[in-house]
Formats: C-alpha cells, sequence, structure tokens
C-alpha cells in the first residue's frame, strides 16, 4: 500500500536527519536566539534579498497562520479569504475561536482575483460589521493552481487601496516557485506581501516553517503573540537547523522540483490515457477524474483523497507527490491504472 494522501507521510531529508544528529550534543540558547536560528534567517533574508525583514521560526501551518493574523488584526477585524483556503477548511476554526470572522469567496480554481475581493469590500461597512482588513491567499492552492506575478501585484493594489494587509500562507511555496510557468520569484514576496511564511514540512522538513514579517506596523512585539499561542519553542535550534539545511545549496528548491515533477509524470500519463482533470495544477497536487469503479481497484494498492463526486458514476481524486516519492511509484501507479481501463 503506497500513499499519495499528502506531501509530509515521509519523515525528513536525510541532510537535515543528519544535521540535527550532528548537532544533538551542542548547547544552544533557547527560544529561536540560537546560531542556527540566526543563520537560517539570513540565508533566507539572502534567498529573498531583503536585510530589512524580521524571520521567525514555527513548528506548523496552523499555528503560523493563527498566530500571523491574529497579531495583525484587532478583535472586530476580518479576514477575507477564498472559500477553499486551509484557514476556512482544515483549522478548525482557528480563526474564529481566536474571535476573527473569516468572510469566504467561493472560486472556481481556489485563486483570488481583485475582482472577488472588491465584492466583499462593496458590502455595508460600519461599527455593526467587522472591518475587513487582511486578505488571505495561499501560493500554490489547496486545488494546486498558482497565481503569476501580475495577478499578486493586482491584489498587492487593491489590498494598498483599502487599508488591508496581504498574507500569503506559503505551506507549498516551494512547489509554486518551481512550477512550470510561474514567474513569481522569491524575491518578489517581500514587494507583494506584508507578511509570509516558507513553508518546510510539507517540503522536506521534520516540521518547520519560516515567517517573514516585512510591514513594520506588525513587526512590535511578534515573540509575545508567538510565546501567548504557544509555539515559541524552548529548543528553537530544531526549526534553525532544518531551515540552514533547507536553504543551503539550493535544497529547497531541488526538493521541491523533484515533487513537482513526480506529479506531473503521472498528470501527462493520465491525460494521454484520456482522462480529464478537476483543476490545471502544475504542482505536486493533481486531480484527475476518473470511474469510480477504477478508483476502488487503485484503493486497493494506493492510498488517496476521494476529493469531489463529479457524477454519478465518476470522482476527482486527488495525488499528492513530495519531495521523496520514488519515481517508481509513480510508474507502478500508472501500470496498474492501465490494467483497470
Amino acid at each position: 500500500m503506497y500513499s499519495f494522501i499528502c506531501d509530509y507521510s515521509e519523515g525528513a531529508h536525510p541532510n537535515i536527519l543528519k544535521a540535527l544528529a550532528d548537532t544533538c550534543y551542542e548547547q544552544n540558547e533557547g527560544y529561536n536566539y540560537d546560531q542556527h536560528c540566526l543563520t537560517a534567517a539570513k540565508r533566507i533574508k539572502e534567498e529573498i534579498k531583503r536585510d530589512d525583514v524580521d524571520v521567525y521560526f514555527l513548528p506548523g501551518g496552523t499555528p503560523t497562520n493563527l498566530i500571523s493574523i491574529t497579531a495583525c488584526l484587532r478583535s472586530y477585524e476580518a479576514i477575507i479569504a477564498p472559500s477553499t483556503g486551509h484557514i476556512e477548511v482544515h483549522e478548525t476554526g482557528a480563526i474564529e475561536a481566536a474571535g476573527h470572522k473569516i468572510l469566504p469567496i467561493e472560486t472556481p480554481d481556489g485563486k483570488l482575483t481583485p475582482s472577488h475581493i472588491q465584492k466583499i469590500l462593496n458590502g455595508f461597512e460600519d461599527e455593526h460589521t467587522v472591518r475587513r482588513k487582511m486578505v488571505f491567499l495561499t501560493n500554490p492552492t489547496e486545488n494546486g493552481t498558482i497565481y503569476k506575478k501580475a495577478e499578486l501585484q493586482a491584489i498587492r493594489k487593491i489590498c494598498d487601496d483599502n487599508d488591508m494587509y496581504l498574507y500569503i500562507d506559503g505551506a507549498r511555496l516551494g512547489c509554486a516557485i518551481m512550477a512550470e510557468g510561474n514567474d513569481v520569484k522569491m524575491e518578489d514576496l517581500p514587494e507583494i506581501a506584508d507578511i509570509f511564511y516558507i513553508g518546510g514540512t510539507k517540503n522536506g522538513a521534520l516540521m518547520a516553517e519560516a515567517l517573514v514579517i516585512v510591514n513594520d506596523k506588525i513587526k512590535p512585539d511578534f515573540r509575545f503573540h508567538i510565546k501567548q499561542r504557544g509555539a515559541l519553542t524552548a529548543k528553537g535550534s530544531v526549526l534553525g537547523i532544518q531551515f540552514e539545511e533547507l536553504m543551503r545549496d539550493n535544497l529547497y528548491f531541488k526538493l521541491a522540483k523533484h515533487s513537482n515533477e513526480m506529479a506531473q509524470k503521472m498528470a501527462k500519463e493520465l491525460e494521454g490515457l484520456g482522462f480529464s482533470f478537476l483543476t490545471q495544477s502544475p504542482t505536486n497536487q493533481i486531480f484527475p477524474i476518473l470511474p469510480n469503479s477504477i478508483i476502488s481497484e487503485l484503493e486497493k494498492s494506493y492510498q488517496f483523497y476521494i476529493w469531489e463526486v463529479v457524477d454519478h458514476d465518476h470522482s476527482a481524486i486527488r495525488l499528492v507527490t513530495s519531495w521523496a516519492t520514488p519515481e517508481e511509484k509513480v510508474d507502478q501507479f500508472i501500470k496498474d491504472l492501465k490494467q483497470f481501463i
């Protein structure tokens, strides 16, 4: 039974495990003040070509989203997000539990546009309603789609015109950057987002995300927010070490490139067999539409999510590849699929 359920099934890249083992007897200062966190932050600043940002290392995507959003918003302020957004669907109402309303927008491909945002802004707003203060998006989206640079710049403009923060959830950011057709560079992100994170957990780390704060208004006292939400880890060096390795010799981008290549090889084979897709994804998540009878057969040997019922006889499944997916597993999946056509 091989799993295509997610991109964090495996442990961590061997370089990271070796670095953790090599440093396990070191005595490091706690709470991200250690030399590993400082070095990793320096490498990230070099990668995005900005030295005036603050970088923090956090242990997972949900606390990163929760801390980032609640630190930016007052109690009466809300966040605009696609209805498929992680904070809306998969974080147990963490944002609402913290007292902030999410204003979801239905989109065909998981991507926000200025016109989507404008529809929310056109609604009535005064002291009887929540104030729209932040736009949340993921790149790539939960549908595997990516934003072009011009699309992000257009969203940046509507945020500027309406005094809103723009927050980018980068849980799979490496896969967006390395996707075919992408024109967004790492150094573009600080020009577009007020705050964003570089996801490590879904790209070869054990558990680590690197949060980058660009907007000076968000920076003061941010460590207080991290501590209050329980994410200021005593052994912060463990997080820093992981990003030290990910940012060494372009490992982060090499791993993301492999993830994408394995998914796109499957996509090309599936397309060649005549199957269509729920969305056109250039990243490591693909959503082929298959007959339910074939899905039932594949489930005997593979794990994956049935993502959406298309009609009585067909469903879209989600196949996710990772930095560690062997090409032979992709080849075997296609070989097995062909038996049921």
